[in-house]
């Protein structure tokens, strides 16, 4: 039986529901990541005994689980787009700023399906942005493939962000830094285009390159889709 499907107990003496001991665990999250998160910390926060959140969640895996499920909540748009590629792009874009939002889900993306209510509307939406269009193996992959992009840029772009964090140094303060070395390693000519990328290449901020990858996917998926079925 899932976190989903099993009932909750008494709230007493303490009011608890799972909804409060989620907002609590997502907060601790927000705050300090997933290593901040632990059923301890979530009673403390909420003012109870640990063993009384064993009465509404088994595991930490399970309240990872929920977790999930609330964020995915503000991924879902309030309403569908018509086209397959703008419902595809705002989803991703979506998931991308509540990644943001909470570093930590970064962590969680590209794993095992979401199965609660929130994430099984996301696969939904996602799903029937699509549906019609092709047979539904095609379609499934066409998701997979767009997830991949995204979970992938995702996870690299919120990597740099803890970086810049954990070492004080901006992007622009990393590049000065080691400008001296990765000069005299392109003067060897050893890497010609490395070379030309550095000297000849455009910088752009990362929300661009996102945008910029997730369409050349959602034109590999086009092509796809306009193929001739055998």
């Amino acid at each position: 039986m899932t976190v989903w499907d099993r009932p909750e107990p008494p709230t007493r003496p303490v009011p608890l529901d799972r909804e409060r001991i989620v907002a609590a665990a997502v907060a601790l999250a927000d705050e300090g990541g997933l290593e901040a998160v632990s059923l301890r910390k979530v009673a403390a926060r909420l003012n109870a005994g640990p063993m009384r959140l064993y009465g509404f969640i088994s595991t930490k895996e399970e309240l990872f689980d929920l977790m999930v499920d609330e964020v995915q909540a503000e991924i879902l748009p309030e309403e569908r787009p018509g086209d397959w590629r703008e419902a595809l792009r705002v989803l991703a874009h979506r998931t991308r700023r509540a990644a943001l939002r909470h570093e930590w889900l970064a962590d969680l993306l590209g794993g095992r399906p979401s199965l609660g209510p929130n994430g099984l509307a996301v696969t939904e939406a996602t799903l029937a942005a699509l549906d019609g269009l092709a047979d539904i193996d095609t379609v499934m992959r066409a998701v997979e493939t767009v997830s991949a992009y995204f979970t992938g840029a995702i996870r690299r772009e919120i990597a740099n962000v803890r970086a810049e964090r954990a070492t004080g140094l901006s992007k622009l303060d990393w590049q000065r830094a080691h400008g001296p070395h990765v000069t005299r390693m392109l003067a060897t000519g050893r890497f010609p285009t490395l070379t030309k990328a550095v000297h000849d290449g455009t910088d752009v901020d990362p929300e661009t390159s996102f945008a910029t990858g997730l369409d050349w996917v959602l034109d590999a998926v086009a092509a796809r889709l306009d193929e001739p079925s055998a």
